[in-house]
């Protein structure tokens, strides 16, 4: 049974669900979980729910915000105390920005991105996409211990029956060393949405879209439904939607349950990015657009006046 430690990210008063459905999958083990900064109001118990033993909670100077130096020379001195196995996180901008560096400090191993793993004993592998999806590879960690692993969000899915455990608060006053940049203010955007990186039901619209103000026809339908609005690149392009907002393979790489592509054609760097969403609905007026060869469900018509049929329809059903 190997000794795990997961870094978690906060969503409000909550650990973020990719915390979640990696504790699920990891039952069996000794696993611990690790906020920094604070700890969220419902996070204890949460995790608790799917399988921590004990939530640790990093302070000290410089860990009030994002820092990649501080956090990183924080979670190193938990690390050393514990002696873990492995450690794993979320693959959020946040860990793809300061776990390499994390990595190096022990000069260990690190598999990014993995959508799935499995333990034969204490021995992990893991599956990881490759040439944008195209194909996935078996990946292994060797050599020195402790090995670090991001997965990526939304691609586990939540187990059905967590085996709850204490999740026993332990607060840790730790040394961030010696920061060379600080960072002074984080302004957040003005949706308070998720992330397209983990919302469960996205709504992306295309070059079709036409212009940004017809975007609000996918935020009424995206309100609706409790989904996060998307778009392609060629939208992005076209200065229809911010980059943030952007799918595909110079964009952000999702995996919903639910994907909604409207008016977009489907080019390889868009499929690229969402390809491994659970089911796939496109709104398209050519009959022949490559989406629809990944689709499983397609409508081929206006989506000026089938999306908000949808939005009428899903408010029906929904009693909204």
């Amino acid at each position: 049974m190997a000794k795990i430690l997961v870094f978690s990210e906060s969503h409000g008063d909550s650990a973020k669900s990719v915390t979640l459905e990696i504790l699920g999958k990891l039952s069996g083990h000794s696993t611990e979980v690790a906020f920094i900064g604070h700890l969220p109001a419902n996070a204890a118990a949460d995790t608790a729910k799917y399988g921590a033993q004990k939530v640790h909670v990093l302070k000290g100077n410089n860990l009030d915000k994002y820092c990649p130096e501080a956090f990183s020379n924080a979670l190193k001195s938990l690390i050393e105390k514990g002696s873990y196995d492995y450690i794993f996180s979320g693959a959020t901008s946040m860990t793809k920005d300061f776990f390499p560096r994390l990595a190096g400090q022990f000069n260990a191993g690190m598999a990014s991105e993995v959508v799935n793993f499995a333990f034969e004993g204490d021995k992990w592998s893991g599956t990881r996409p490759l040439f944008a999806g195209k194909c996935l590879a078996k990946v292994e960690l060797n050599g020195p211990k402790p090995h670090f692993v991001t997965v990526r969000p939304n691609a586990l899915g939540l187990t059905d029956s967590p085996q709850a455990q204490a999740g026993t608060v332990e607060e840790n006053n730790v040394d961030a060393g010696t920061i060379r940049a600080l960072v002074k203010e984080i302004i957040k955007g003005a949706s308070e949405k998720l992330d397209l990186t983990e919302a469960n039901i996205i709504v992306s619209g295309g070059r079709a879209m036409g212009n940004p103000e017809n975007f609000k026809i996918l935020n009424e339908l995206a309100d609706v439904i409790g989904a996060t609005v998307g778009a392609s690149r060629a939208a992005v392009d076209s200065g229809f939607a911010p980059h943030a907002m952007q799918v595909g393979q110079t964009g952000k790489t999702v995996s919903p349950s639910l994907y909604i592509a409207c008016g977009i054609s489907g080019a390889i760097q868009h499929l690229a990015g969402m390809r491994t969403s659970k089911v796939i609905v496109a709104i398209n007026t050519d009959k022949d657009a490559p989406i629809f060869t990944k689709a499983d469900y397609g409508i081929v018509g206006d989506l000026f006046k089938i999306v908000p049929l949808m939005t009428q329809e899903f408010k029906a059903l929904l009693g909204k």
